[in-house]
């Protein structure tokens, strides 16, 4: 009676194996390749496409920077160009020419680093992470730059009369070495954030796990950077692994999403 039980038992497992083997989609249709499945999971690299906006506000800057000089030094300073001035200005006046130009330069700037920061959120969803944290400073300084330059403007230009009164013509120097400094600072920055991408389109690197995945693989006694480390702060550990941990359960998603997308098109065929 008991091996009755048993075989009747055992055959009743078999049967439902059976069963849910047939029901399940996945493993009746047919197996994906793998080439497929390699041109799912490998990306083609995409370049940042941010060095172009840098010349476009270099050059309005150096416009800008021109033509504050050229305003100054023939309607300011000097007094013999005044009906050239008016003429030329429509009437304006030429501080008020200078003022909005600045406001239009910064919104310019301002747009400039909207858009850099979004090329650099995208870089940090597509795993370059190590790339996105050495350019995280030096991308923001330009709108840094030129905040403080409008403030350091307005300083100057509230209290003109009181500065001219004491030197003559005080502001408008101050009011030039500003602007000139500002050129310089900005202008450094974004040559040195430009030689950052230049680098990283030139190399075409892939995603800091890969690189580490291939690091490690070849060389047994090497050590990652999943660990602390002698020299490495712990904020910046905890900081790495956050954004890999965040990197790998978007990439997973994407992966389950288009694995999921194939087979289901497999099938129907």
């Amino acid at each position: 009676m008991e091996s009755e039980r048993t075989s009747a038992y055992g055959n009743n497992t078999n049967v439902d194996f059976t069963q849910s083997t047939d029901d399940d989609p996945l493993i009746d249709g047919p197996l994906i390749s793998q080439d497929v499945l390699e041109s799912v999971i490998k990306r083609e690299f995409q370049k940042l496409p941010t060095h172009w906006a840098v010349g476009v506000l270099s050059f309005l800057h150096v416009v800008y920077v021109v033509v504050c000089v050229v305003i100054t030094v023939f309607c300011w300073i000097s007094d013999e160009h005044t009906t050239e001035c008016t003429a030329t200005l429509h009437g304006i006046d030429s501080k008020t020419v200078v003022l909005l130009g600045k406001v239009s330069l910064w919104v310019m700037v301002f747009i400039y680093d909207r858009f850099v920061q979004h090329h650099h959120s995208a870089v940090r969803r597509r795993g370059y992470l190590d790339f996105y944290r050495l350019t995280r400073g030096i991308k923001n300084l330009p709108l840094l730059i030129h905040s403080a330059g409008n403030a350091a403007i307005l300083t100057v230009i509230a209290p003109s009369s009181m500065l001219d009164a004491s030197v003559k013509n005080l502001s408008v120097y101050l009011l030039l070495a500003i602007i000139c400094l500002e050129l310089l600072l900005s202008v450094i920055c974004l040559l040195r954030y430009t030689v950052h991408v230049v680098k990283f389109n030139s190399k075409k690197p892939h995603p800091d796990v890969t690189e580490e995945e291939r690091s490690h693989a070849c060389s047994s006694g090497s050590h990652t950077e999943t660990g602390f480390r002698d020299g490495s702060s712990l904020e910046d550990v905890v900081e790495k692994q956050a954004d890999l941990i965040d990197y790998l359960k978007q990439h997973n998603s994407v992966l389950s999403r288009r694995i999921l997308t194939l087979t289901a098109q497999q099938i129907r065929a």
